[in-house]
């Protein structure tokens, strides 16, 4: 059983040529690091599936019909955040931007992660994409979501 604070990724996807434990240890890096910032080291669980169970989830718990790259659940009665992401939609994206499946599955991770942190660029003013930003070039990773969708 996890603690409280700890921060894991479950893979329920069948694709192997990914370093799992390489992105287990980013998630949990980020964690500490966004929550620390934000306000306090929280647990947060990150699954990444297929566009399948993605779109599932986004019928169940937002209404719309298709599967997105990334689903956020803030934490709730103490327990942690989710994040939930499309495997097929990191592939995909990573091959229409020029860089790896895995940059993708980071770039994934951290606006999965700053939506945790209470973020949220459909309704704010511009905040989530500066932080996105910062982020970004902090863990040395090609432009975020909120970049991409604004070019």
């Amino acid at each position: 059983m996890s603690s409280p604070r700890e921060s894991s990724v479950l893979f329920r996807h069948p694709w192997r040529n990914v370093r799992r434990r390489a992105l287990r240890q980013f998630w949990r890096e980020l964690a500490a690091r966004i929550g620390s910032e934000r306000s306090g080291e929280w647990a947060a669980i990150c699954l990444v599936s297929d566009d399948g169970e993605l779109r599932a989830l986004n019928r169940r718990f937002r209404g719309r019909n298709y599967a997105p790259d990334v689903l956020s659940f803030p934490p709730a009665n103490g327990g942690p955040g989710e994040v939930a992401i499309s495997f097929d939609r990191a592939m995909a994206q990573a091959a229409e931007f020029g860089h790896g499946v895995e940059e993708e599955l980071r770039i994934l991770m951290l606006h999965g992660m700053l939506h945790l942190g209470g973020m949220d660029h459909e309704t704010d003013s511009g905040e989530m994409a500066q932080a996105e930003a910062r982020w970004r070039r902090r863990l040395n990773l090609p432009p975020g979501l909120v970049e991409r969708r604004r070019a």
